[in-house]
């Protein structure tokens, strides 16, 4: 495994199968997305999962990431294409994901982790890149016992957006 990727380095720019929110799915470099926007990219375990079932709907409930054109958000769980697909569907989620069935994306910014000493996964992690690359935030689930049941702390994630390109209400003139 790779070390953990710090606040400060370089992210990878690898290419792995995306899968669109319209069903469509082909291979994409980390890098094309975050060429033109922020990109804020969450690992976790694996699609249909409860613990990553109640992730997404809250990254989609959290109106802020769906609503905002500032930033791109992106999952990534070595679940396969044609399950991404369904769990796409099943949340209605307007977020692409990564089918990351290798671990490759996962290892490159070191949160692979053998849950039980068996099983790889991704530690439920999530990352926001700026426009240069760039790691500007990291959290890290921190669970002892499964860190894939952690949740990412969305607030916090928008506030590092907000440093990073700017608060929406500064944007249209609001208080």
């Amino acid at each position: 495994m790779t070390a953990e990727l710090e606040v400060g380095d370089t992210a990878p720019e690898l290419e792995a199968t995306l899968v669109q929110p319209d069903g469509t799915a082909g291979d994409v470099s980390l890098a094309d997305l975050w060429a033109d926007r922020p990109l804020v990219l969450a690992f976790y375990t694996n699609d249909f999962s409860p613990d990553c079932v109640k992730e997404w709907c809250s990254f989609r409930d959290y109106g802020w990431f769906t609503s905002d054109d500032r930033v791109q958000v992106v999952g990534a769980s070595s679940s396969r294409v044609a399950t991404h697909r369904k769990f796409i569907d099943y949340l209605d989620l307007e977020f692409p994901l990564y089918a990351d069935t290798d671990l490759a994306l996962a290892d490159a910014f070191g949160v692979t982790y053998r849950a039980f000493k068996l099983f790889e996964r991704a530690r439920r992690s999530v990352f926001l890149v700026d426009t240069d690359g760039t790691i500007r935030y990291r959290w890290l689930g921190e669970s002892l016992v499964d860190p894939t049941r952690d949740q990412p702390p969305l607030g916090d994630v928008r506030s590092k957006i907000e440093g990073l390109v700017g608060d929406k209400r500064e944007t249209f003139g609001f208080n």
